[in-house]
Formats: structure tokens, sequence, C-alpha cells
């Protein structure tokens, strides 16, 4: 999904010559029946099924051309995309990348930029939008949405019920309940105190923004009164709700909400992660294999699910966690390489996507989904989402861990409205330009 860290190399988008630009503008050459396409993708959400049915897929429409797939991680994408559509000889034509890293790579030019034609081809508004938005720049769409996994709140009923709490409706509410199922045995919420992934949606949600664009240039707007207030609230619910310190971050929180299953961990009665966390709560059961795995919350009086509720009722905007996808603009066959696009947008393999469990672009598509809670509230939660600003920047501010050190210092008690003036004019430079590159 969404990597937690990019890699520092960005500035190497910024060292495409002119010459190099010059080729990649020049007059495309038509693809011969022959032609090697390479797809990257990235980590193992996507199964060896649906891999197998892009290539074959593709293949069956172009004979004699080859479609191959390359796997890449997360940690080493950025710094090897960075290197790769230098050239064409080196470059991917298909790649998918994180939906917070599209930016960087959009605003530099390493991507083709997808037609109005295509785009409509291809979904147009029936595409996640949050996704489209982080792929496009000046209203030209260059990555669309891949899949997605958004995150909403998971809970243990039996703890909930025994303090005779119901689901909240409001965030208000919300954080009452979780403060008031605190004790010296449970945490009402286990959150890490650097996890601002989770904790942006309490910004969100009082209609903060972390960055808007003024005019050519991105400002950062933590210090707006919206975005302090909902910092403020996030801020009493760490510290009179979860006993995580304030350095913690990126937590297996299921390990807490499985207490009284299997006792690994302090125990919690609330966690908010994303929708793939349910196969990692339950009860340990046996496989056919006879290997221990949670049972994926088969157990429905113990565990439970709601959105994180808005300030005035409805949902609270999470962000959502997932993919891109794009065409570089280095490939030497692009128009083959929108064929493998036409494939993977197409009505079969959305459709597949979402009995994979992941999130799929088309909300056609995503109505496959409406068949049990899980999937019905991933697709709820993800249509009220937010991404992270798509500033050119982005990436390299969470390669540096700007947000894990305020809301650190945030979960440590420091007086909100003071760290977001002084945060706002560290990220404000950060955000209109990539990282330098390693001396």
């Amino acid at each position: 999904m969404t990597p937690r860290r990019a890699g520092a190399a960005l500035a190497g988008l910024l060292a495409l010559s002119s010459a190099a630009g010059c080729a990649l503008l020049g007059p495309e050459e038509p693809a011969g029946p022959d032609t090697d396409l390479t797809m990257w993708l990235v980590g193992e959400d996507t199964t060896p099924e649906l891999r197998e049915y892009l290539v074959q897929e593709f293949e069956a429409e172009h004979p004699g051309a080859t479609l191959t797939i390359v796997q890449q991680e997360w940690g080493d994408l950025v710094e090897n995309l960075t290197e790769a559509v230098k050239d064409p000889a080196t470059t991917p034509d298909v790649v998918e990348i994180g939906n917070t890293q599209s930016p960087t790579f959009t605003t530099q030019g390493a991507f083709r930029e997808i037609s109005p034609d295509l785009y409509e081809e291809l979904g147009g508004d029936k595409l996640l939008q949050s996704f489209v938005d982080a792929g496009s720049v000046d209203g030209r769409h260059y990555a669309l949405p891949y899949y997605f996994g958004s995150r909403y709140v998971f809970y243990r009923k039996d703890l909930w019920g025994a303090a005779g709490l119901e689901k909240p409706t409001t965030l208000a509410e919300f954080g009452e309940s979780v403060k008031a199922l605190t004790d010296d045995d449970h945490a009402g919420f286990a959150m890490g105190g650097q996890d601002w992934r989770n904790g942006i949606s309490w910004a969100f949600a009082t209609g903060g923004e972390l960055a808007v664009r003024e005019g050519d240039r991105w400002v950062s707007s933590l210090s707006d009164p919206k975005s302090v207030e909902g910092l403020e609230m996030w801020q009493d619910v760490y510290e009179n709700a979860s006993y995580l310190p304030s350095t913690e971050k990126d937590v297996e929180y299921w390990d807490f909400l499985n207490d009284g299953v299997e006792e690994t961990a302090p125990a919690a009665a609330t966690i908010m992660a994303p929708a793939w966390a349910r196969w990692s709560i339950g009860h340990l059961v046996r496989n056919d294999e006879g290997e221990l795995v949670r049972d994926g919350m088969e157990d429905a009086d113990t565990f439970g699910i709601f959105a994180l509720p808005g300030v005035d009722g409805g949902l609270a905007p999470v962000f959502a966690g997932g993919s891109n996808i794009a065409v570089s603009a280095a490939s030497p066959s692009p128009e083959l390489a929108e064929d493998v696009l036409r494939v993977v947008f197409s009505d079969e393999y959305q459709e597949k996507l979402a009995a994979a469990g992941l999130g799929p672009a088309n909300e056609d598509a995503q109505e496959l989904m409406e068949g049990d809670r899980f999937g019905r509230l991933m697709v709820r939660t993800a249509v009220a989402s937010k991404l992270t600003p798509p500033a050119p920047g982005w990436a390299s501010i969470e390669d540096a861990g700007v947000y894990e050190e305020l809301f650190g210092r945030i979960a440590d008690g420091g007086d909100v409205e003071s760290l977001a003036r002084e945060f706002d004019a560290r990220l404000t430079p950060m955000l209109n330009a990539p990282a330098a590159a390693d001396e």
C-alpha cells in the first residue's frame, strides 16, 4: 500500500538534462509486434492471479509483444524510479506509485499525460477522485488510481457494551467514549504519538487542511484555526485515552485489540487502522495446513467496526492509503503502455481487484464490495477520504519525518497553536521543492 517513507533521491528528477527532455518530447515511433514492455508493481498486494491476468490479456491483444512484471519494494521505489525514468532504455513503461509519492513525479514531468479522451475511456469521473487529484497537475492527468484501502475504527464490542457505550455519532462523542473506556486494564484507544496518518483525520474533520495552494506555490496551513481545533481534539484523545508512547508511529494496533484472545500486548478497547487489518484481528485458529492464523473477526459478538464520525455526524475524512498507476514519459512504446492501462481499467480487472479485497478505482466495481460489512465500510470511508497535498516536495517531507516530529511534540503536551506556526514555517519551503540529492 501507500509507503510510510519515501526515498531521498528525489532531486534526480530535476537532473533530467535538456537533451534528455528533448528526447522524451520527440516524435513517437510506432511500436513493432515484438515490443517488450515492462510494468513495475510494488509489494505483493497485486496477487499472482491478478498479475497473470494482466499479462495474458495484454499479450492476447498484441500477439508477439510481451509484458514483463517486475516487483519493486516500497522502501526502494522512489530512488529506483528516479534513476530509471531518466533513460528510455531503463524506464518501466507502466509503473505503480504510492498515492502520496505521485505529486513528486507528476510535477517533474516523469509521467506521460493521459489525454482527456483516454481519461474518459478509462473511467473519467467514476474514478476515485481523491486519487485522481493526487496524480494531476493544473487539471491535467498523469497518474490514475490503481487501488485503495481506506481506514476505519475497529473496536471490542464486549468492552464497549460492558461500559454501556454505543457507537458514537460525532467526533466529540468518540473522544468522550474512548476516554471513558480507559482504566488500569485497558487503553480506550491505542494510538501512537507520532501516528500522523491517523491523527490528521481530526484536522480534516474540523475543516482544516495540511496545506493550501496560493498562486503557484503551496503554503502549509497547520496554524489555520480549523486545523488547530482538530489537532487539539486529537491531543486530548491521545493524552487521556492512549497508553502508547509519544515516540510510537507505525504500530500493529491489532495486537492491542486482540487482548483476551491472546495476551501478547497491552490491551485496548479501540484502534484505527487500514481496512486490511481485519485479517490480523480475531481468534487464533488452525488453517488447512495446520498453521495458527487469525479468523478475520468472525466473532461478531467480540469485534466490531465503524467509521470515525465527523464533527456534526456523518463521516470524518480519513487518510486513504493505496496506489496510483502511470505511463512513464520516457517509455519507448507509450501507446502500447496505454493499452496496459486499458487492461487495468477494464471492467473485468476492476472486478478482480474487488474480489481480491483491494478497493477498485472505478465506482461501478466498488459496488461489488457491498456484499460484506468490511467492503461496505471501506468504500464509504474511501469516498469521504482525503489525501496529502499534491505538492512537489511532499515525498521529501515524508522522508524527513516532519509530521512524525510534529505529532510527537503535540503528544508530549506542546502548545498546538505555537507548534503549528513553527511547523508552517518549516514546511512551506519543503512543499515547493524536492529534497536535495545525497552528496
